[in-house]
């Protein structure tokens, strides 16, 4: 389902109109901004959104092309951003679903290639911090980032209390296998890739967005971005660190593989 949101004023005027009807009400209003939100677009579907609102094709293609590296591009009438909303799996895993978004002067189109990316949550985001919409297309944007960079907080710390967990079987739990503890470690290192791989560029992307040549990030919303900034670099600090931990682990583990092998063939004096 395709949402749609109208601000003018700062004021949320208008939400949830057909999508086709976005150019006319900012045609119709100098003072508004609007929010179009496309779910597993098809082709023609976007071509339409790109005459409509003068994107390039090679931003359009990228959206279409799967498995974007996170990114923010420049084009002559709007910035092209690529990201990823990512979760940990309670079985374990990192999942990663791709975000696309154009941000014109007066329109942020967001653009999901299914529904896992919770959209109500955006929309209360962006309802907590309605003081903000007098700010346009900044504030719109700000959202949006905010939640995707929370959202890999939320997977790296989850991925710390995991590694917490298989430290204390390491050295704590005798009865735990170190074969057991050498698997999850392993799979427990390739979630902090997959999630490292997504987290790193968001640091350039919202470094880049916050740039005065982008003509996106005003003034009073640069703190707000920055706080952003803030938290992205915590968890690529934080993943740093937890890929020291887990390398430490896993030498630890074989020394004490090492050890019990040696234990069992001594031979007996």
């Amino acid at each position: 389902m395709n949402r749609t949101r109208l601000y003018r004023e700062g004021r949320l005027v208008d939400e949830n109109f057909p999508p086709d009807q976005v150019s006319t009400r900012l045609d119709a209003h100098e003072d508004a901004v609007a929010w179009l939100d496309l779910c597993d677009p098809t082709a023609e579907d976007l071509n339409l959104v790109a005459v409509e609102f003068g994107l390039h094709q090679l931003a359009v293609n990228s959206v279409v092309e799967a498995a974007q590296r996170a990114k923010l591009d420049r084009y002559d009438t709007h910035l092209f951003v690529t990201s990823y909303m990512v979760r940990l799996d309670p079985d374990g895993g990192v999942t990663a679903n791709e975000v696309s978004a154009f941000i014109t002067p007066r329109a942020l189109i967001t653009v999901r290639q299914d529904d896992s990316f919770d959209v109500d949550e955006l929309l209360l985001r962006w309802d907590e911090n309605r003081e903000l919409a007098r700010h346009g297309v900044a504030f719109l944007l700000y959202g949006l980032l905010d939640l995707i960079v929370d959202c890999h907080f939320t997977a790296v710390q989850q991925l710390d209390s995991a590694f917490e967990r298989l430290e204390n079987k390491l050295f704590e739990d005798q009865n735990t296998s170190l074969e057991e503890v050498h698997r999850r470690a392993l799979h427990h290192r390739r979630d902090l890739v997959r999630l490292r791989q997504v987290a790193l560029p968001m640091r350039e992307v919202v470094n880049s967005a916050m740039r005065p040549t982008m003509h996106i990030v005003d003034a009073p919303m640069l703190p707000y971005y920055q706080d952003v900034y803030d938290h992205i670099l915590r968890v690529i600090e934080w993943t740093d660190s937890l890929r020291d931990l887990i390398t430490t682990m896993l030498d630890a583990n074989l020394m004490v593989q090492s050890n019990q092998m040696n234990l069992t063939v001594k031979p007996r004096v």
